[in-house]
């Protein structure tokens, strides 16, 4: 019991001192499983390492290799000019659009991936005369939407750990649940925020365009634009680089072999799910970024330094621990904790509640490799249908990441033009995040544990 203990409040405080620090907490807890494991469990260092998901490692590299590709090449550039140039003045459209651009390209990989729509998406509100509270929700949706996808880190991290821990949870029911949640926030959000675009189509806004320097590092994907200008203005992509936006451009040779990978990919997954195939979506990954890069040896050169390897040390980090963790018997112990609670669930409820909470403050990435696992006592008790468990916690997690103390919503917060907006932007931030810690667990808890638990 000691050493159980023991082993569980140093994951806590490597959570805080990571936090604290900046420092990256995959590393930190991948060094303290080690120790936790050779002195705590008493296990050999060979059993120890063993425990590092070699599955997941093999699909976030896959999948941030062949989206990095995609990126350095311009085609995911490309679609976004596309798009915006269809919407042209109807301004009512654009929260809806960058809804739906950032939840495309956060299904591409990295979730955080979809935050270069936001300096973006601020930019745009500015020149449209919109409220930047409305675009950046959209874009937090759209992002907490996208990031569940099969092909994506929340999906890949949710639906790899509970598949690991042998809970049948299809990777399209969860994004099914995420989006339509998603969707609902985001609908909120325009009831909210947009009520004069809801009683006026059309907007119209001199505001000039403007420049917005690149956003400071963490403030979006390293290989996505960091600034924009107006609708039709420039957007800065690197020091003494522009490009325009908002125009419609033919797609080169190569952008349209990209397309058609894109499409390959999310068919291959499609056919191999519905013929009860279980679909390797980073082998798969692989094999398509394998055909950009003999296509394009450039793009396919530069995708290389585009792979998430933060994310795959902070995964793989938190995951190995776990499963020192486990092997202790700690798991069992925090879960049985939520399990002693009489009414099953009052459990679910708790165990959403603190993912939801830390997540506010944390990486959403590791709570879902943490939490998942410690929700497996209270699936495995039979109260508890364990997919919808898994879906409410992961979706939990992330709905509170618009939070001003979290890297999405911090980034919200710096891509507003007028600096007048920000102070507001941080105050109604916080209020949406922190409501969403105690809104999310009651209302997920509700809609997909409660049927499974009375059925």
């Amino acid at each position: 019991m000691a050493g159980q203990l023991v082993a569980l409040i140093a994951f806590v405080g490597i959570f805080a001192a990571a936090t604290l620090r900046k420092v990256p907490l995959g590393i930190l807890m991948f060094a303290a499983a080690c120790g936790a494991g050779i002195w705590l469990a008493g296990l050999p260092l060979a059993e120890v390492i063993a425990g590092f998901p070699l599955d997941i490692l093999v699909l976030l590299v896959g999948v941030t290799y062949f989206f990095g590709a995609a990126q350095v090449n311009g085609t995911i550039d490309g679609i976004i000019d596309a798009t915006l140039a269809k919407v042209g003045d109807r301004t009512a459209l654009l929260p809806m659009v960058f809804f739906v651009l950032t939840g495309g390209i956060s299904a591409m990989g990295s979730p955080l991936g979809g935050l270069v729509m936001a300096p973006i998406g601020m930019s745009v509100a500015d020149r449209r005369g919109l409220d930047p509270m409305l675009m950046g929700l959209a874009v937090g949706t759209g992002l907490s939407a996208g990031g569940f996808a099969p092909s994506s880190l929340f999906g890949i991290v949710t639906y790899g750990t509970a598949h690991t821990a042998g809970i049948e949870l299809s990777p399209f029911v969860l994004f099914a649940a995420a989006l339509a949640v998603n969707v609902v926030l985001f609908g909120c959000a325009y009831c909210m925020f947009g009520r004069r675009l809801l009683r006026s189509r059309q907007v119209t806004s001199s505001v000039p365009a403007r420049k917005v320097g690149a956003l400071a590092s963490g403030g979006a994907s390293s290989h996505g634009p960091a600034s924009t200008g107006g609708t039709a203005g420039t957007a800065v992509v690197s020091p003494g680089s522009e490009r325009t936006w908002g125009e419609k451009k033919k797609f080169t040779r190569i952008q349209v072999c990209t397309i058609f990978c894109m499409l390959g990919l999310v068919g291959a997954v499609i056919v191999l799910s519905v013929t009860d195939r279980d679909p390797d979506i980073g082998v798969l990954a692989f094999a398509f970024g394998a055909v950009l890069a003999l296509v394009d040896p450039t793009s396919g050169r530069q995708a290389v330094k585009g792979i998430d390897w933060s994310t795959v040390l902070l995964v793989g980090g938190i995951i190995t621990y776990v499963g020192v963790l486990d092997h202790m018997g700690a798991v069992d112990l925090l879960g049985e904790f939520a399990s002693s609670l009489s009414v099953p669930l009052l459990a679910a409820l708790f165990i959403c509640l603190v993912g939801g909470l830390v997540s506010a403050f944390a990486s959403t990435t590791g709570m879902l490799a943490a939490l998942v696992p410690l929700a497996l006592p209270l699936v495995s008790s039979g109260d508890i249908p364990g997919w919808a468990l898994i879906c409410a916690l992961g979706i939990c997690a992330s709905i509170v990441d618009v939070s001003p103390f979290s890297t999405v919503g911090a980034t919200l917060v710096a891509s507003t033009v007028d600096e007048r907006q920000r102070p507001r932007m941080t105050r109604l931030l916080t209020r949406w995040g922190l409501s969403m810690v105690v809104l999310g667990p009651l209302t997920l808890v509700g809609a997909l544990v409660l049927p499974g638990v009375l059925l």
